[in-house]
C-alpha cells in the first residue's frame, strides 16, 4: 500500500495528479474464508479491520451488494459523539470516540475528522435536570461534559431563537471533544487500510442465502456463487432482519426511514454541532459551507432509501424554530437512509442462537458515531466467539430475559403501527 504523506500528495501534484494507485484491490471471491463479514458499510469494514490488525485473522471477505460507502455509511449525518447516559452505552461510545481520534493516523487516510464539539440544548428546569444527570454520568466515568447557561450559549451560537415562545433556550450540554467526520470517507479509509492486511473487499457480491448444517453456518450463497466460511457476522444496517431471515432468525428489530438535508454553502454560520432536544432536531456546517441537518423517523415501516414530504415540512419546522435564520436557505440535496431500530435504543453486537453466525445491528440513530468502536468489538466477538466487556450486555437475550438497555426510549415506534 502507498502510504499517503505530504510529500507524496506534492509529488503527485506536480505530475498532474497522475499515478495514484488503486486505494484498494478488486479480487473474485475465492471458495472459501475464515471469516465473511456480510455488509461493506463502516461497521463491515472495521470489523474486518480490526480483525486482521488486532486478531491476526487475514483470510476474511467483506461482501458488498453495490459498491462500497452508498449504503448507510453515506446516509447519515456525521455526527460523532460520546454523550451517553447508561453506563454501558457510555463507555461502548466512548471508547469509540476514542478510536475516532486516532483514526486518521492509524488508517493513514483523511477522515476529516473535526472536534467541534456537540451542544445539546434544554428549554426547561425538567430537560436541565436530565442534561445534568447525563452530564454527571459522563463526567463520573471520565468523559467530557460541561453544562452551559444561557448567556454561555448565546456566546457560542448567537444564531438561536433563545426566546422562542415554546421553546426558549435555557442553556446546554456540551461536549468539546465531540464533532464530525466525513462519513463516506470513513468507509474508504477502512476499506483500504484493510486491503493492505489481506482483507478481500469484494463489491457487487450480493448475499442470496445463509448456508447451514444443523445449528451452525457454513458458508452464504451469493450472486457470484457460494463461498464456505466457518465464522459469518452481519453488518448489514438496515437490512438486518432480512439477511438474519435467510438464516430463520426472528429479530426483535424494526427498519424505519432516517431523511437528512443539505443547504446551499454558506460563510461560516454554526461553529458546533448543535441539537434542539425539544424538536428533535440536530444540525452542523459542512467544510464546504452548506448546513447539514436531520430529525425524526419517518414513522412507517419501510425499506427504501427516501421519505416523505410530511416529514420534511416536520424537520424544517423543528430547525425555523430553533433557527429563524434558516427560513431564507434553499436546501440543496436530501437523502434518506434505513434505520435498524430496536426496541430499547441501544444496539446488538452478539453471538446468534446458530454456532459461527454473529450479529451486528439495530443502532437506531447511534450508528456512524459507533463505527471504529462497533468494528472493534464486533472483530474481539467473532474471533473469541465470546463478546469483550464493552458489548457484554448488547445481546438479543437481553429482550428476552426483560434487561432492556433504554437510553431514554429512542427506538422504534411499534405503537404508531
Amino acid at each position: 500500500m502507498t502510504r499517503y504523506s505530504a510529500f507524496s500528495l506534492l509529488t503527485k501534484a506536480l505530475g498532474g495528479h497522475a499515478g495514484w494507485g488503486r486505494a484498494w484491490r478488486d479480487p473474485a471471491p475465492k471458495p472459501a474464508y475464515d471469516v465473511i463479514i456480510i455488509g461493506g458499510g463502516g461497521h463491515g469494514l472495521a470489523s474486518a479491520y480490526y480483525l486482521a490488525k488486532v486478531h491476526g485473522i487475514t483470510n476474511v471477505a467483506v461482501l458488498e451488494k453495490g459498491p462500497i460507502g452508498l449504503g448507510n455509511t453515506g446516509r447519515n449525518t456525521t455526527i460523532v459523539r460520546s454523550n451517553y447516559l447508561l453506563p454501558e452505552n457510555n463507555h461502548f461510545y466512548e471508547w469509540s470516540l476514542k478510536l475516532w481520534e486516532g483514526l486518521e493516523q492509524d488508517l493513514n487516510f483523511n477522515v476529516m475528522m473535526s472536534q467541534r464539539g456537540v451542544l445539546n440544548l434544554f428549554h426547561s428546569d425538567a430537560q436541565r435536570n436530565a442534561a445534568a444527570r447525563r452530564g454527571n454520568s459522563m463526567r463520573l466515568i471520565g468523559v467530557d461534559a460541561e453544562l452551559l447557561d444561557r448567556e454561555q450559549v448565546r456566546a457560542m451560537a448567537p444564531m438561536l431563537d433563545f426566546d422562542n415562545a415554546r421553546f426558549p433556550v435555557m442553556g446546554g450540554l456540551l461536549q468539546r471533544r465531540g464533532g464530525t467526520a466525513r462519513h463516506d470517507a470513513v468507509a474508504w479509509g477502512f476499506a483500504r487500510a484493510a486491503d493492505a492486511l489481506g482483507v478481500d473487499v469484494i463489491q457487487h457480491c450480493e448475499v442470496t442465502g445463509i448456508r447451514r448444517e444443523g445449528d451452525r453456518v457454513t458458508g452464504v450463497e451469493t450472486t457470484r456463487g457460494p463461498i464456505a466460511a466457518a465464522k459469518i457476522g452481519m453488518a448489514v444496517a438496515g437490512n438486518t432482519s432480512r439477511v438474519a431471515a435467510m438464516a430463520g432468525l426472528n429479530l426483535p428489530i424494526e427498519s424505519h426511514v432516517l431523511q437528512a438535508f443539505v443547504t446551499e454553502g454558506l460563510k461560516p454560520l454554526v461553529d458546533t454541532v448543535i441539537t434542539f432536544g425539544a424538536g428533535h432536531f440536530y444540525i452542523s456546517q459542512s467544510d464546504k459551507g452548506g448546513l447539514v441537518f436531520g430529525g425524526d423517523l419517518d414513522g412507517y415501516n419501510s425499506y427504501a432509501q427516501r421519505g416523505t414530504l410530511q416529514m420534511v415540512e416536520h424537520v424544517f419546522a423543528a430547525g425555523v424554530a430553533m433557527m429563524p435564520c434558516l427560513s431564507r436557505l434553499r436546501v440543496l440535496r436530501q437523502w434518506g437512509g434505513v434505520m435498524d431500530m430496536t426496541m430499547d435504543g441501544s444496539p446488538l453486537i452478539c453471538r446468534t442462537p446458530l454456532a459461527g453466525l454473529y450479529l451486528n445491528g439495530g443502532w437506531c440513530y447511534g450508528g456512524f458515531k459507533a463505527t471504529p468502536g462497533s468494528g472493534w468489538c464486533f472483530a474481539h466477538t467473532i474471533a473469541n466467539d465470546a463478546p469483550h466487556r464493552l458489548n457484554a450486555t448488547m445481546t438479543i437475550e437481553r429482550f428476552r430475559d426483560g434487561r432492556l438497555m433504554d437510553e431514554r426510549g429512542v427506538g422504534a415506534w411499534p405503537w404508531a403501527q
